[in-house]
This record gives C-alpha cells, structure tokens and sequence, in this order.
C-alpha cells in the first residue's frame, strides 16, 4: 500500500513540474490559490475607498468604547473593593457582601451587550453615583454608632 502511494505521488509531481515547465501552462492550482477566503475576497472584490472623515469617526468610536470599557471596569473594582466593608449577615444569614457582589455581578452581564453609548454613560454614571451613596451611609452609620458607643461608655 505504502509503495502504491508513493508511486502516485511520484507520478503526481513529475506530471505537476512538466505542466509548471511548460511555456502555455496558465492555470492555478487550488493549492496554490489564497489561504482563507478573506484573502479570496481582497484579492477579487474591488474595495470602497474610505474617506478621513470615516475613518476618524471610527478611530473615536473605538477610544470611546475603549475609554467606556476602562472605566467600567474601574467602577466594578470599586464595588468590590467597597462590598468588602459589609460584612452582617441579611435576614437569611447571608452577608450583604455576598449579596452585593452578586447583584453587581448580575447587572453587569446584563448591561455587556450595550451598544448605545449614551445609555452606557446613564449605567456607569448611575452605578458611580450608587457606590458612593452606600458608602456615604456606611460611613454616616459608623459615625452614629462610635457616638452611641462614646455616650453609653461616658454614662456608666
């Protein structure tokens, strides 16, 4: 079988050099044509010239998009960072960390999809604004219960 096969390849060489060596031999080989059919498709289609204008526009549209990803990221950071400060448990026993990571968690994944860059910006500035509110109150509530704490201490 082995010997088979290497006499067709054989065969099949010299008859490809004695066609690649002759003077009116003009056609490709499927071997020798493009690799993908990208390649197939720049090589035939006649392309539309872009213009400056457009591909400005899409040069800022990826930096904003760029610049919208960095700082969604930065804002889901900063909400882990801030969970890490709520450590009681809800009414089920689960700490409201947990709680608020998953929660996160879920409103991210369904805001991934996105296109429209101005509801992106509501989200992230909405989402902003959220933080720093429980923060603003975790910090007001701590403030409350070292006073608590300082009166009921001073009283004994």
């Amino acid at each position: 079988m082995a010997t088979k096969l290497q006499k067709w390849r054989g065969l099949y060489s010299s008859l490809y050099m004695t066609n690649r060596s002759c003077v009116g031999f003009n056609r490709r080989l499927i071997h020798e044509g493009p690799d993908t059919l990208e390649e197939l498709l720049d090589r035939h289609l006649v392309k539309k010239e872009r213009s400056l204008d457009e591909e400005e526009e899409e040069i800022l549209n990826q930096r904003r998009l760029t610049s919208t990803r960095r700082e969604a990221l930065h804002l889901y950071r900063d909400i882990l960072r801030a969970t890490r400060y709520f450590m009681w448990p809800d009414s089920r026993g689960v700490l409201w960390r947990d709680v608020l990571r998953e929660n996160a968690r879920k409103e991210f994944e369904e805001a991934r999809l996105e296109k429209d860059p101005e509801i992106v910006t509501r989200l992230l500035i909405g989402g902003r604004e959220a933080v720093e509110s429980a923060i603003d109150k975790l910090v007001e509530k701590q403030r409350e219960q070292i006073e608590k704490e300082r009166r009921g201490g001073g009283n004994r």
